[in-house]
């Protein structure tokens, strides 16, 4: 807009920062000193793209000094390689800067720098913009209900002798999301599998989204849980039926495999497991309620009602490390011959788990010596030094 004065780069880069970071729109602004409106029309403008903007030049780019260089090389008679080991780049750079910095036979470093100063210019100008033929293919395609990268891919197949028809699946994106190169009309966002009319940002791969609030991680559960020498301690889950419609939740008594299950004929939601769990720990004897391992799904959102009602810590596992409940997934792998993958888990009766229950729990198993797991818990419970709580 005319009589605007630029943004420093300094204040979008915070904001596009923040965004990337998952704060919201209206509060990245707000963070980078700029109004909510401003940071509004900035994300409509990107179409949702984090964008940071013109900027200066990379150190992957060619500076003038390092053309100078080459031309100097080239003076002298030297090969692309040998210059290239003068500056420090791979061969291959050398080669296409020569091939098209300059006059077959002769490379000027100043009209080299001139022409790569025209050819990094932005805004530019889509390529789908420029060639009516590939806008036209690639619209039809669209509508089709095609992704950008499966077009991409079938322009590469289809005009294998033609690099008009070429063009990455993120020019696609762009020329439908960002103003200013909308080479491709808006509404054709439509047609893509998200159907969204702006992009989101990409998930940080150590980004984890609704996590639950207290969380206490499994690193700071009692050193005792380990050695499995002390009964009380539990790792609990739920197996899932056809569609994640139904489950079933599972507690395993780590020193002696002792397995409960938790009748959830009405879903799992967190309020529904907690009371769930309370009731199945009121059953317990004080001294075998010391601590429970889960994973960190929804479902265990009321984890403090869970301690409130029960003394019994919850503590978290690490993502993506079944390791860390051991025998809870062992014990789940048991349970399949019982309930297997894809039924309906919410027909099975309480009185049903209890016998499943029980019918695991005098099994004799290996790692016990043979002994069942209700033999194993019966002699922990003997144990003189394992009647008193840790309370």
């Amino acid at each position: 807009m005319p009589g605007r004065r630029p943004v420093p780069r300094p204040v979008r880069l915070a904001f596009w920062g923040a965004v990337r970071g998952g704060v919201h729109v209206d509060d990245a602004g707000l963070a980078a000193g700029v109004s909510v409106s401003s940071a509004r029309r900035w994300f409509a403008e990107a179409g949702g793209v984090i964008s940071i903007g013109p900027g200066p030049v990379s150190d992957r780019f060619l500076s003038l000094a390092e053309r100078e260089e080459i031309a100097v090389g080239r003076a002298q008679g030297l090969s692309a390689r040998a210059i290239a080991g003068r500056l420090g780049r791979a061969p291959s750079t050398v080669c296409r800067e020569l091939a098209r910095g300059g006059e077959p036979g002769r490379y000027r470093a100043v009209v080299a720098q001139q022409r790569a100063d025209e050819r990094g210019r932005r805004p530019k100008r889509a390529k789908i913009a420029a060639c009516p033929r590939l806008r036209a293919q690639v619209q039809a395609w669209l509508d089709c209900k095609w992704s950008p990268e499966q077009i991409s891919a079938m322009l590469k197949a289809q005009f294998p002798d033609d690099p008009e028809m070429r063009v990455s699946h993120e020019t696609i994106y762009q020329s439908i999301y960002v103003q200013g190169r909308g080479a491709l009309r808006r509404e054709l966002a439509a047609c893509l599998r998200t159907g969204r009319a702006v992009r989101r940002p990409r998930r940080r791969a150590d980004e984890r989204r609704g996590r639950i609030a207290g969380m206490v991680m499994i690193a700071e559960r009692p050193a005792e849980a380990d050695d499995r020498a002390v009964p009380g301690h539990w790792e609990g889950d739920l197996i899932m039926g056809a569609g994640n419609a139904s489950a079933i939740g599972t507690l395993v008594e780590r020193a002696s495999r002792f397995t409960m299950l938790l009748h959830l004929p009405e879903g799992y939601q967190p309020a529904t497991v907690a009371a769930a769990m309370t009731q199945a720990a009121s059953s317990l004897p004080a001294q075998l309620r010391r601590s429970l391992a889960w994973d960190q799904g929804k479902e265990m959102a009321g984890h403090a009602q869970i301690t409130m009602a029960t003394g019994m810590p919850v503590y978290f596992c690490d993502p993506h490390s079944p390791w860390q409940r051991g025998s809870n997934e062992n014990t789940n792998g048991l349970l399949r011959q019982y309930f297997p993958k894809g039924t309906n888990l919410a027909v099975h009766s309480r009185e049903h788990l209890q016998a499943v229950a029980a019918e695991l729990n005098s099994r004799p198993r290996k790692t016990l010596g043979w002994r069942t797991p209700a033999q194993a818990l019966d002699q922990l419970l003997s144990q003189p030094h394992t009647v008193a709580t840790t309370g």
